[in-house]
């Protein structure tokens, strides 16, 4: 039987999808995607299922995501998935699809919150001076 692990990361987001032989169902930590709110996380976590078409009704998709929010998690999700129905089908026409849709489908999106300093309430928010 075939197995495919792939992963995918967003800001403080990581998913990990497992991808195998089955009926055409993709699972989201357990929740069929079909009942996944909220709707704007959904659609986005189902965009790498509409360029998989022909392949999607013979296997299944279980993902597991933990860390950052809705929206972080959303984008881990569809990189997971997105990478590996390419490890899946080893379709070039599948992986140009995806690079030719978004980038980050196939690659994790590197950016990262800036970290807070000293002297000001965020990265790089300073408090102001009056000297009169």
């Amino acid at each position: 039987m075939k197995v495919i692990n792939s992963s995918g990361k967003r800001k403080r987001a990581i998913a990990r999808a497992t991808i195998t032989e089955g009926k055409g169902r993709v699972r989201i930590n357990k929740v069929p995607i079909e009942i996944i709110t909220p709707e704007l996380a959904k659609l986005k976590m189902s965009e790498p299922l509409t360029f998989a078409g022909s392949i999607l009704p013979s296997v299944d998709i279980d993902v597991n995501v933990s860390g950052g929010g809705v929206f972080g998690q959303a984008g881990a999700v569809r990189t997971a998935i997105a990478r590996g129905l390419v490890a899946w089908t080893n379709d070039p026409a599948l992986k140009d699809a995806y690079l030719g849709y978004d980038r980050n489908l196939l690659v994790n999106d590197s950016r990262q919150m800036e970290t807070k300093k000293f002297g000001g309430r965020g990265a790089r928010a300073r408090r102001q001076k009056s000297y009169r």
